[in-house]
């Protein structure tokens, strides 16, 4: 089976074509080294997927025949993807919403002279 429906059957892309892309643009590995959309997939195969700024890490266990429900998917593949991964990336939203919360948009005159008059102040 083709990598980009490989990818698609087991659901970590909605469409077909969305996973042709990113197999396209480099995001997706196999064994190691990239490939193209076309490339066949067997069984134990390693496939790394970069999304979300989270490299998966999965093992091809079996080829299925069309797109599979998600309860089913374990059947199909393997998935080896470290902790840390999900810890960094959720690290990345905390440290985003830190400095500015979500909607507020550039900051105000008011803010710039805080944020002014603090750095002043530390000095």
């Amino acid at each position: 089976m083709r990598i980009d429906k490989y990818l698609w059957c087991i659901r970590y892309y909605k469409t077909r074509n969305v996973a042709s892309t990113a197999v396209k643009k480099g995001q997706v590995k196999v064994n190691g080294s990239a490939v193209k959309p076309s490339r066949e997939v067997f069984p134990m195969d390693k496939i790394v997927l970069r999304k979300n700024q989270i490299d998966y890490q999965l093992t091809v266990l079996d080829i299925p025949e069309s797109r599979v429900g998600a309860k089913l998917v374990d059947i199909y593949r393997k998935d080896t993807t470290p902790k840390e991964a999900f810890e960094h990336n959720e690290l990345l939203t905390h440290a985003k919403t830190h400095y500015r919360k979500k909607g507020l948009g550039r900051p105000t005159k008011k803010d710039r002279r805080d944020i002014d008059g603090y750095l002043d102040e530390s000095e």
